[in-house]
């Protein structure tokens, strides 16, 4: 189900094909062929640090100015281990412009393609630290926050924030800078990338949930409490719940008695015997 080979599964985003085509139409080729090996180039610092942890990783998807690698980790690692899996990505352009100032010392190619090369991969560079998810830096934001606040919160904010970016820079690039349609297009392509993203937002924090069940206590060290009523739902529960942290939940009931669970309890009930709307004091009861 997952690859960590030498080599990644590497699949072609819907849009990189039609970039590939209207290259070929206009002549600019080798503009694109350079592109492609930029981010090409990015996309395997991801991949390269994620075998290093032994992340399980399904492909990755290439489009025009960047790329995401589908892995099995979803919110259930160390923040250290995810920050440098998602910082090996920009490092690489600080490899690749070391390489070229070498390589152009050196006359061993045309200084025009190497200008190119040089431009190319500080705008992709630049570009992929814009706080917009999934770029690399929308990612570091939610990892920051995600320290803070709980996951849910986190992740619903980063995909709202991401949303409302694209929408300043549009409107940014209209009325202030220069007008390119290339560029137009790239954030209207990331503002419904991040539209589809809030769409599904449900179901990626239930895979987050899924996957922390699967994981178990494992990786996770602190212990928080979680202080909720009889009458909440598992998934105002779960709402509570941060990375890298177990959590003991303290069940208030209307008479003021007070009944204590473990996270693993919940997470049982709500995968394993489908309480999808049993509340937290129901699963308490069958626990007597």
């Amino acid at each position: 189900m997952w690859n960590n080979n030498l080599f990644p599964k590497i699949h072609f985003h819907p849009v990189l094909l039609l970039f590939i085509i209207i290259s070929v139409l206009t002549g600019t080729f080798v503009e694109l062929f350079i592109l492609f090996s930029i981010v090409l180039f990015h996309e395997l610092g991801h991949y390269l640090m994620a075998v290093k942890f032994n992340w399980r990783i399904r492909k990755i998807m290439l489009w025009i100015f960047g790329g995401v690698m589908d892995t099995e980790e979803h919110g259930t690692r160390p923040i250290y281990e995810e920050m440098l899996v998602i910082c090996a990505g920009p490092f690489q352009h600080l490899i690749l412009q070391f390489i070229i100032v070498i390589v152009s010392e050196a006359h061993l190619f045309s200084q025009s393609i190497l200008d190119l090369l040089f431009y190319y991969n500080t705008v992709i560079f630049l570009f992929n630290l814009l706080p917009i998810f999934p770029l690399d830096g929308g990612k570091l934001v939610q990892l920051f926050i995600s320290k803070y606040i709980p996951y849910k919160k986190a992740y619903y904010f980063t995909v709202f924030f991401s949303m409302v970016v694209c929408l300043l820079l549009l409107v940014l690039q209209i009325a202030v800078f220069s007008f390119t349609l290339s560029t137009f297009f790239l954030f209207i392509f990331l503002f419904m990338e991040n539209r589809m993203e809030w769409k599904r937002r449900t179901y990626a924090f239930i895979r987050f949930l899924l996957k922390r069940y699967e994981k178990h206590n494992k990786l996770r060290k602190q212990t928080s409490p979680i202080q909720v009523m009889a009458s909440d739902s598992l998934m105002d529960v779960f709402s509570n719940f941060y990375r890298e942290r177990n959590h003991t939940i303290y069940i208030k009931y209307p008479n003021h008695t007070t009944q204590v669970l473990h996270e693993s309890v919940c997470l049982h009930h709500f995968f394993s015997r489908k309480g999808y709307i049993q509340t937290i004091g129901e699963v308490a009861d069958k626990m007597k």
